[in-house]
This record gives C-alpha cells, structure tokens and sequence, in this order.
C-alpha cells in the first residue's frame, strides 16, 4: 500500500486528538512528525516522529502532505507556503481569514496540481451524519425552516491568546461557526443572501462570541447560532418540512473518547448514548408516526481515507477547496452583514 508521507504544522491539542490518532490508524498514512516551537512532545506518542524546529525545515524534508492546525490568521501563510514548495495540503477550519484568501490558494493548487483539502470533520459526527440521512430520505416533506445550533456553557476566557485577542482569525464566528456553515451548505446548497447578528457577550471578551446567522434559500431559510451561554440546551439539528419535523442532540463521542486517550478503530468507534437519539414526528403512507431514530456511528477516520483515495488515486478531496470558498463567502457576508444591519444578497 502506498503511503502518504504527512507532517503536522503543530502538536497542541488539534495535531494530539483530531489528526495523529487517524493519521496511526491508517495503514496509508506514515506520520513524519511535527513544527514544534516550544515544548517537544510529539516523541512522547509516537517515538520514531520527528520534531522540526522550524518550517522551512519541514518543507525541505520528503513530505507529501501537510496538515496546515496552527491559528486561523496563519492559515494562508503557511497553506501558501507548503504549496509553493510541492506538498499536498490538508488546512483546519476556518480555511482563510476571508473568501479572496481562499480563491487563491484554490488557483495556486491547481496551478500546481495539488490537493487541497478543508478539514470539516464534523460532517463525520453521528448526530449529522443521522440529520443527513433523515434529510436525505425525503421523509420531512419540503423543508419549511432549519435550524443548527453549536451551543456550550462557557463563559471563561480562553487560555489561548490568540483565540482572545483581537485577529482576523479570532472570535467564534470562525470557529465554531465554520462547522454549522460548513453542514448546511452540505445538506441544502449556496444560499441566495444572508443576515447576521454577531455579539461579544462574556465579560472582559474582545472577540465575538455570539453568532446568529439566517441563510435564505428559495423557500426556507436556515438559521445557525453559536454562543457559550447555553447551560441547557436545546435540540442541535432543528427540521421543519411540510410532512412533519426531525430534532436530534448533538450528541457525537468522538472529540470527549479521544481527548480521553482512547484509540479510534473502524469497527465499534463513535456511538452515541442511546438517549440522544433524534425524534422523526412525520407521516408515512397517510399514517402519522413519532419514534426515535437510531443514531448512525460517527467516525473521522472516514475523512482521512477519502484523503487518502484523493492523492492517491486522484479522487476528490473529502471537503474541497471550492467548498472552504463558499463557507468563507458566508462569513464574509455575514460580517458585512452584521456590520450594516442588512440583508447581504450573494
């Protein structure tokens, strides 16, 4: 089996959970190693990995892909650079700081024939890989109105200084608000215009952490919010179609197994607790019925192997670049949005 040669642009939190586990899961990955600034902890996983002192370092190394985990506002630097110098590259969401950013490291791979991938890896949670699939059955009827939601209860300040402190890559808006973009543009297509309301609600916050965002579709519209106020919370996945209504939890085990130290696998990973099951209230063949709908499992590693059969076998990417561009067109229209109190047409 060929492998896929792959570094890490750094080894916090994103590069320890969501991307070595996988990346050591899959046969056609070899982890090559990591840019480490400061500490040097990669070794302490994954003994044989390297640890490079700096970037150009690692791009003059025999690499074939980098995964570009490093803040936002660094996002197209760093993507630019690896392309540059010949690497496939995998980048984290937010994919730029802007849509302009986007479009041209899209041109640029295709210049150069590479592949550039977003990680939107939440269209391999459970919870919306069983929306997708409720949606996708057609059992709703016309959708009337949606509604996604990526709540949490966290009113402390972020550690990390350059989630709080005021970049072009900072606030909630691109990150966490890439993840519901990202799902409904999945599941319903490009928008006709947008409305946003965008707030800094935490005490002593500089950056937006309240989003409140409508697309409007031909008819219907999906609104998606975020915010870290949220103790109880609702329904994440909110469906309203014309044959009756899908709501389901978030709900998904990955992020919590994994931070946990547990070790992905592609038999029995990523199920749900039972009672975060959706509830289907619809009609099927002129009988109205209300049940629970069992969850599907989730898992990323999914994502990784369509990686894998893109550069490999010249496949698309999992989540391509034109599709990073489009989520990064909704934010752009929605800060615009939010900044002139309008609706933004696209």
């Amino acid at each position: 089996m060929q492998q896929i040669k792959t570094a890490l642009l750094s080894y916090g939190m994103s590069g320890k959970v969501f991307h070595s586990p996988f990346l050591n899961l899959h046969s056609g990955f070899e982890l090559i190693g990591a840019w480490e600034r400061n500490r040097l902890k990669i070794q302490q996983d994954y003994p044989y990995a390297k640890s490079y002192s700096s970037l150009d370092r690692l791009l003059e190394d025999d690499i074939d892909l980098i995964i570009v985990n490093t803040p936002v506002n660094t996002h197209f630097e760093y993507t630019k650079k690896a392309l540059l110098a010949g690497k496939h590259v995998l980048v984290e969401k937010a994919f730029t700081t802007n849509a302009v950013e986007a479009q041209e490291l899209n041109v640029l791979a295709k210049a150069r024939g590479l592949k550039l991938a977003v990680f939107q890896n939440r269209r391999w949670d459970s919870d919306f890989k069983t929306v997708k699939a409720v949606y996708n059955q057609g059992i709703l009827g016309d959708i009337v109105e949606a509604e996604f939601h990526f709540d949490r209860y966290n009113p402390i300040l972020s550690p990390k200084t350059h989630k709080e402190t005021p970049n072009a890559g900072a606030g909630v808006l691109k990150d966490l608000g890439p993840h519901i973009i990202d799902q409904a543009l999945h599941l319903f297509g490009f928008p006709q215009a947008v409305f946003a309301d965008i707030r800094i609600t935490r005490e002593h916050s500089v950056v937006d952490d309240w989003i409140d965002i409508t697309l409007y579709y031909s008819n219907f519209s999906a609104r998606l919010k975020a915010g870290f106020f949220v103790r109880e919370a609702i329904p994440s996945y909110v469906l309203h179609g014309k044959k009756g209504s899908f709501l389901k939890p978030r709900g998904d085990v990955q992020e919590d197994h994994l931070k946990a130290g547990l070790k992905p696998n592609t038999s029995h990973w990523g199920n749900e607790a039972k009672e975060n099951e959706g509830i289907l209230h619809t009609e099927k063949e002129g009988v109205v019925i209300r049940e629970k709908v069992p969850t599907q499992s989730g898992n990323y590693y999914d994502f990784f192997d369509a990686m894998y059969h893109s550069i490999v076998y010249n496949k698309p990417e999992p989540v391509t670049a034109e599709e990073g561009i489009k989520v990064m067109r909704i934010i752009d229209a929605a800060i615009l949005s939010n900044a002139e109190k309008k609706v933004v047409s696209l």
